[in-house]
């Protein structure tokens, strides 16, 4: 007699159902309740597409709760100061609130995106020195030579490890507002002019020209004879 095939064993649940092998599944039709045969989709065959890098980075700075009271008494909301960048020269700041953080942060970014700005800079510094006032924040902006790093506090610190500066020093000299400070860095990149837009500065051809030394006349020959004794 032919030996029959082994079957393979069934393999129950814990609740009591069969458990379905691979081989049955694959070959199962799905069917709505009409009869008509349903199209399976696995996801697990679905080819992501790879999120390319991130044109801009962003940080979130500062989350707060606030409230306000109304008639039926306080309402609690959140405010999100969040700072977005290039880690070149295009750094915007953006404040939003929203019922939760999620959305408070959300509506910042949009806010920042909207507000970005494209500051002057010198090789991986800024320009010259600046100091600017916001309500009450002022914040002072100082160029460093090259290896000296970021020199600042919390805020100054996060907005600009977001631009493409190097080397830093500042030193917030007014409010302790994370907001004010925020916009009054913003200010100074702002106010950066380049080295050749400066009142008084030498052009590249008048620098040239003074590198360059002045030619030497020749010695004009003298023409007196020795007189004889």
């Amino acid at each position: 007699m032919p030996e029959t095939e082994k079957k393979a064993p069934r393999v129950i649940n814990k609740s009591g159902t069969l458990k379905m092998d691979d081989k049955t599944a694959a070959t199962k039709q799905t069917r709505d309740i009409s009869g008509k045969r349903m199209d399976r989709r696995n996801r697990r065959d679905r080819v992501r597409a790879e999120a390319g890098p991130k044109e801009f980075d962003e940080i979130t700075i500062a989350v707060d709760r606030v409230s306000r009271t109304v008639a039926g008494g306080r309402r609690m909301r959140f405010k999100a100061l969040v700072a977005i960048g290039n880690h070149k020269n295009k750094v915007g700041v953006g404040v939003a609130k929203g019922n939760d953080v999620t959305t408070a942060v959300a509506k910042a970014t949009s806010k920042a995106k909207k507000a970005m700005i494209t500051f002057n800079m010198d090789g991986e510094t800024v320009c010259h020195e600046t100091r600017t006032k916001v309500t009450g924040a002022d914040v002072l902006i100082k160029p460093a030579a090259p290896g000296t790093g970021i020199i600042a506090g919390g805020t100054v610190r996060s907005i600009i490890g977001l631009t493409g500066v190097k080397n830093l020093i500042s030193k917030s000299l007014g409010s302790t507002n994370k907001v004010n400070i925020a916009y009054a860095v913003i200010e100074g990149l702002r106010q950066q002019v380049p080295r050749k837009e400066w009142t008084g500065a030498k052009t590249e051809k008048a620098e040239a020209k003074a590198e360059k030394p002045a030619a030497k006349k020749p010695a004009a020959k003298k023409s007196a004879k020795k007189e004889d004794k």
